[in-house]
């Protein structure tokens, strides 16, 4: 150990020239673990007896979905508290007073209260990836297993408090869910109903893009800015998708500007930077691909001649 009081005491030093360390005897950041874990009991909240391992059956309802509920309730207090101590902090330099315990209690209780509204938003959303995608053999299915749905889950809680213009705690929502199905959700993104992310890998919707309601998209769809300037962090810098819009996998769409009219159609790796009118569609254009052959290029319907 004698070895490494060298190395531990540059670490030391390290913190204090460079910054970057939250100080447990100090003003407390948000933990990870902890919102992790409350995003897992907020979805078996949302979606009883498919998160856990033991079954909500009429007998223990009450007492299962009392004590999650009031677990909940206590880790996010603890939570919003740090957020709000943050948020003061960076606002006037000073830390919460008292009072900043009770305003973390009233959110915390808010937003539990909300929960059975998300929940009827969350199962039009359940029914959407349902009805439109032929895979889905049933409503378990698309609740216990897709990305895309357990993405939209978070993102609904997450947004709930960026409304609400908490701190940290709605993106640290959202990055857990993106660390665990590769889709990347602002909180700050306005999402209609009965959305819907088939596959999901490699999605991204920015801060301000504005989604309708009865959206479709596919894999690797990015929904972002043309500038990334810091200056323009203020202001609407992704695209708008009107209702009834679909998506397919590797479009990008971007620019604040940018409005998607509603009932269109947006072919897969189609880039686009100005808006499209209401039922419009958008495709690559139709050519046939190219080989790169020993003699030079050939089309594929040609193809490449057998050289021994």
């Amino acid at each position: 150990m004698d070895a490494l009081a060298s190395t531990i005491r540059k670490l030391l030093a390290s913190y204090e020239e460079a910054g970057g360390i939250n100080h447990s005897d100090g003003p407390n950041l948000p933990s990870k673990q902890s919102v992790a874990a409350i995003v897992d009991d907020l979805e078996t909240l949302a979606f009883p007896g498919y998160r856990r391992e033991d079954g909500i059956v009429d007998t223990n309802a009450d007492f299962l979905i009392g004590e999650l509920v009031h677990r909940t309730a206590r880790n996010l207090v603890r939570e919003l508290e740090r957020s709000l101590d943050y948020r003061l902090r960076m606002e006037t330099g000073r830390g919460c007073p008292a009072a900043c315990h009770m305003e973390a209690r009233d959110l915390a209780y808010d937003f539990l209260e909300s929960l059975p509204g998300i929940r009827t938003v969350l199962m039009e959303d359940v029914a959407a990836a349902f009805s439109g995608d032929p895979a889905a053999k049933s409503v378990e299915e698309v609740i216990l297993s897709y990305p895309g749905m357990e993405a939209i889950v978070a993102h609904r809680f997450a947004h709930w408090f960026w409304e609400r213009r908490i701190p940290l705690l709605p993106r640290m929502m959202s990055e857990y869910l993106h660390g665990k199905t590769g889709i990347d959700i602002h909180p700050g993104a306005r999402i209609g109903r009965m959305f819907f992310i088939d596959h999901g890998t490699g999605v991204v919707i920015g801060e301000t893009a504005v989604i309708g309601d009865r959206v479709k998209i596919y894999q690797g769809v990015t929904l972002g800015a043309l500038s990334v300037r810091k200056a323009e962090g203020d202001v609407k810098r992704h695209p708008t998708i009107e209702d009834d819009v679909t998506i397919y996998s590797g479009a990008t769409i971007l620019g604040g500007q940018t409005v998607i009219g509603r009932g269109s159609v947006i072919g897969g790796n189609v880039w686009l930077t100005r808006s499209v009118p209401p039922y419009s569609r958008v495709y690559m254009p139709q050519g046939d691909f190219i080989l790169e052959c020993d003699g030079g290029p050939q089309t594929l319907a040609s193809g490449c001649e057998d050289r021994d």
